[in-house]
């Protein structure tokens, strides 16, 4: 395979030149979210009492480094990957359980939803009463003054 009949491109050159730069500009917004998601994660999840997600279960960064059969720039693309698919995992990891601890309600079925892992184990769209029983019960649990 060589340039020329990369993916089926006429001109992969012109195609490099625009989608390099993009994907790599990337990394500066994940950086900035990255870390307010990490002040949140380990100021607000204590405060809540959420147990903490161990960011290195979601992001490797160094193993794919490791094969010899890479070429340098192909490696520092695959630390790249593991990074920021890594991060976006982990972030999502971290929504997911605060949206567990604050409404666990899942979403109204339309055609095309396709629910996260989490919210496999949310309470059914319009069930006011097992709502209530859950507030009632995470109430007792954290402490608060039950009604």
């Amino acid at each position: 395979m060589n340039l020329i009949t990369w993916r089926g491109s006429k001109n992969p050159i012109l195609r490099y030149l625009i989608a390099v730069p993009l994907t790599w500009l990337m990394l500066i917004p994940i950086i900035i979210a990255d870390i307010f998601v990490e002040i949140y994660h380990r100021v607000a999840f204590p405060i809540y009492g959420i147990q903490y997600v161990k960011r290195s279960q979601y992001i490797r960064i160094m193993d794919r480094e490791k094969l010899p059969y890479l070429l340098w720039y192909e490696k520092i693309g695959c630390a790249y990957c593991g990074y920021i698919n890594g991060w976006l995992h982990y972030a999502s990891t971290i929504a997911g359980r605060t949206e567990s601890y604050f409404c666990a309600i899942s979403h109204l079925e339309i055609r095309g939803y396709i629910p996260s892992e989490h919210e496999k184990s949310f309470l059914k769209y319009g069930d006011e009463a097992a709502l209530k029983k859950r507030y009632f019960m995470h109430d007792l649990k954290y402490g608060k003054e039950v009604k």
